[in-house]
């Protein structure tokens, strides 16, 4: 039995949802996302969402559960958004962004310059004395956890000195290195 799968999904003031036989749609007022779904059914009664499945197949019942965490993280990112924070922890790490051009220097031999999508609003901040930080903002939480995982792979945390690319709050296991 799914336990997230059976839990309903309460709709907030302010989103349409329009429910197809296989693709539902919901907008807000910080965007509107699209999701295809098959094997699974989806009924809107009164403000609340209840996914079910019309059979106990196995391949039904783990797409029960995906499909409601969609569903509800597209609500929740057209209501409140999704934000990745990404760290560069090393000397000589910088981040700056032009628009949507994001210009990395992460210790090679050259810059590392990225086009972020557009639904996707991204931030620098350098202060003195810490760690430039880069901030990832947008409605869809897969399109920002995969832009954010792209920056980090391009620096990975090491782990001996802790130099690299990394969430904030992100912990990082430490070795000791050579012992003389």
């Amino acid at each position: 039995m799914s336990r997230i799968g059976n839990n309903p999904i309460s709709v907030p003031d302010g989103v349409d949802i329009d429910i197809q036989p296989t693709l539902v749609t919901v907008k807000g007022k910080l965007g509107e996302l699209t999701q295809e779904y098959s094997e699974v059914e989806i009924k809107i009664e009164d403000n609340t969402i209840y996914v079910t499945r019309p059979s106990e197949k196995k391949s039904v019942k783990a797409k029960h559960g995906l499909y409601r965490a969609l569903i509800f993280n597209m609500i929740e990112g057209v209501t409140k958004g999704f934000t990745k924070e990404l760290e560069l922890v090393g000397v000589g790490y910088r981040a700056s962004n032009q628009g949507q051009k994001l210009d990395l220097a992460l210790g090679f031999s050259h810059n590392i310059l990225i086009d972020i999508a557009t639904e996707v609003k991204v931030e620098t901040v350098s202060e003195k004395g810490k760690n430039p930080l880069i901030k990832l903002t947008s409605h869809d939480k897969q399109l920002v956890g995969y832009i954010a995982s792209k920056i980090r792979s391009f620096r990975r945390p090491e782990p001996y000195k802790g130099k690299g690319v990394k969430y904030v709050g992100e912990q990082i296991r430490r070795k000791a290195g050579k012992s003389a």
